[in-house]
């Protein structure tokens, strides 16, 4: 896919903590990529360490390699500019699954592509993000709030009221409510 002689290095990113990055990881390796860098944190932040480690790393000759779009770029201008700075510095592109899995984005014909499916993708991204809103504001008009329920009802909150108002700390309110201090200070105004 890429004219390349250097070294296949992988890019590897998962949202969150909880998400593991070992079936990219896996994927990476079998493909030949000598060092895989990884991020934990949300794709639409472009302000992610490893991106910029791995971009540095980068030297003319080298292959920046993903598993998937997706995992690389939320926006189509930010994965434009990451491929054109790359191309420029003589650095290939390969995605490993996907749309692009079979395209060269080197080539004019690629670069068309690339640019299709990053604008499809952000359009799908910006679809999910707009349903979203909008189950949320229904919810909202039909009077449901998500969320978690709150531990302190009127009664509970009156009580701490008159405790705090009576000189008690609220460590001593928030053991006999059996609730954290956070939600005490939170629900008192504190």
């Amino acid at each position: 896919m890429t004219k390349n002689t250097g070294h296949l290095i992988g890019y590897a990113r998962v949202s969150t903590d909880d998400q593991e990055a070992q079936l990219q990881h896996d994927a990476l390796t079998e493909a030949g990529c000598s060092r895989i860098f990884t991020d934990k944190a949300s794709g639409k932040n472009m302000d992610r360490p490893e991106l910029a480690a791995v971009l540095d790393y980068l030297r003319p000759g080298d292959t920046l390699c993903v598993w998937k779009l997706d995992r690389f770029a939320r926006s189509l201008i930010d994965l434009v500019t990451i491929v054109d700075a790359l191309s420029t510095q003589g650095i290939g592109f390969k995605v490993l699954t996907g749309a692009l899995a079979s395209i060269d984005p080197n080539t004019p014909d690629g670069r068309l592509m690339l640019q299709v499916v990053g604008a499809m993708a952000e359009f799908e991204r910006s679809l999910i993000k707009d349903r979203t809103r909008a189950g949320l504001e229904a919810a909202r008009a039909q009077g449901r709030t998500g969320g978690r329920p709150n531990v302190l009802d009127a009664d509970k909150l009156a009580a701490a009221r008159a405790r705090r108002a009576n000189g008690e700390s609220v460590t001593a309110i928030a053991k006999a409510l059996g609730v954290s201090r956070a939600t005490l200070y939170r629900n008192l105004g504190e």
